[in-house]
């Protein structure tokens, strides 16, 4: 069960957890608005994000590539949508959960920012 604080602390970055995951620019904006508290559920979100708008830089370089790199790139838009989506409704509702498919692989990616 969550204790006390740690809900105090979740329900003070959640605000800060949904930024992340609008747009690049909500990402930075969330990542200078926790520089500070360095709120744990806000820093969680911030990573989950990151992950997510770099996967979405990969699939802008594959979609380069003809035909083949298009293909890989419409299937990983909706497939990256769906994650996005999952991350912010996670965000919402204030629940420190990965995002489908990439998520753990992020916590392990990011675990030193």
């Amino acid at each position: 069960m969550e204790t006390t604080n740690s809900k105090i602390q979740t329900s003070e970055g959640k605000t800060t957890a949904i930024i992340a995951y609008i747009t690049i620019f909500g990402l930075i904006i969330a990542f200078i608005m926790n520089n500070d508290k360095n709120n744990p559920f806000a820093k969680y979100h911030i990573k989950q994000s990151l992950g997510l708008i770099l996967v979405a830089f990969a699939l802008g370089a594959v979609g380069l590539v003809p035909i083949l790199g298009w293909i890989i790139n419409l299937v990983g838009i909706f497939v990256l949508t769906y994650m996005w989506i999952m991350g912010l409704i996670n965000a919402i509702n204030e629940k420190q959960k990965p995002v489908p498919i990439l998520g753990e692989k992020f916590e392990e990616w990011f675990k030193n920012i």
